[in-house]
């Protein structure tokens, strides 16, 4: 096989994926993919330009994944979210920033408690959970997803980041089953409207599941007015809620929990400056 050195490689790498993506964004998945699949960090690269190495074919392959729009995080396998290395596939949405913003909302509010019980409802990954369980001491972590394979994957990367928590395959649309009570339920539910379709990256429309992306234009709330059911029966009496939600939708999604006799509706922007997430006690 035909060695060329680093600089070489790199000068191929950016003329395949310029038109496609910022010049930033290309150097970041040229490291990243150096550090996989070659274990050179970046100063080791920098340093080694004039090196002539013989390129893996999982290299060229992830090129040609990137050249295709796929996702970074798929083609690694791998994402970090709060400070965590989780495993992530096709079947699970790639945790977001926001996502961790929502997380850090909730630890802030109960980094002094202990004991708290937790039900994350759509937990893909476990990013949420797997999180809550590594910064709220003694918490007792449930989880639920409708998909088999992502309750697989979320238990995985539960046992690789050394945190007990309790996953369940449920589909909370029709969950008649839980006689439970938590002190904290949180989701990061689908959410994005079809009509909304247009505005999203090929990267995400192409590649990420429907199923966890998407609702009706006809019923767009259909999960937050589920859960907020949910939670009138199985909140404790000074518990919380927390949800992700539709920065379009916030207000929409206020005035449902308002109805259903919530208190203290706390709306936060994120770091874009768009109605991300809240909180409400019954």
């Amino acid at each position: 096989m035909q060695k060329i050195t680093i600089l070489e490689l790199r000068n191929v790498f950016f003329h395949k994926l310029s038109s496609i993506y910022p010049k930033t964004e290309i150097d970041s998945f040229f490291y990243m993919l150096m550090q996989e699949y070659l274990s050179l960090k970046r100063v080791d690269v920098i340093l080694q330009l004039q090196e002539k190495i013989t390129v893996p074919v999982l290299f060229n392959q992830a090129l040609e994944a990137l050249a295709k729009e796929q996702p970074i995080q798929y083609i690694l396998e791998k994402t970090f979210f709060y400070g965590l290395e989780l495993e992530v596939a096709k079947n699970v949405l790639i945790p977001r920033p926001e996502t961790e913003e929502l997380v850090d909302w909730i630890i802030s509010d109960n980094e002094q408690s202990n004991d708290l019980k937790v039900l994350d409802i759509g937990t893909g990954s476990g990013c949420i959970a797997i999180s809550l369980a590594k910064n709220i001491k003694n918490s007792k972590i449930s989880a639920i997803d409708i998909s088999k394979d992502a309750i697989s994957l979320a238990t995985k990367n539960a046992i690789n980041n050394d945190v007990e928590i309790d996953f369940i395959q449920e589909d909370i649309l029709i969950s008649k089953g839980f006689l439970r009570t938590w002190d904290i339920i949180v989701s990061n539910p689908p959410y994005v409207r079809e009509l909304e379709k247009k505005e999203m990256q090929k990267n995400v429309l192409e590649y990420e599941p429907h199923l966890a992306l998407f609702v009706k234009d006809s019923d767009p709330l259909l999960f937050y007015n589920t859960i907020a059911n949910f939670a009138l029966s199985h909140l404790s009496k000074k518990g919380s809620l927390y949800f992700e939600i539709n920065q379009y939708l916030a207000l929409e999604t206020v005035d449902l929990l308002k109805n259903k006799g919530f208190k203290n509706i706390e709306l936060r922007e994120d770091i874009f400056k768009n109605k991300r997430m809240l909180k409400a006690n019954l």
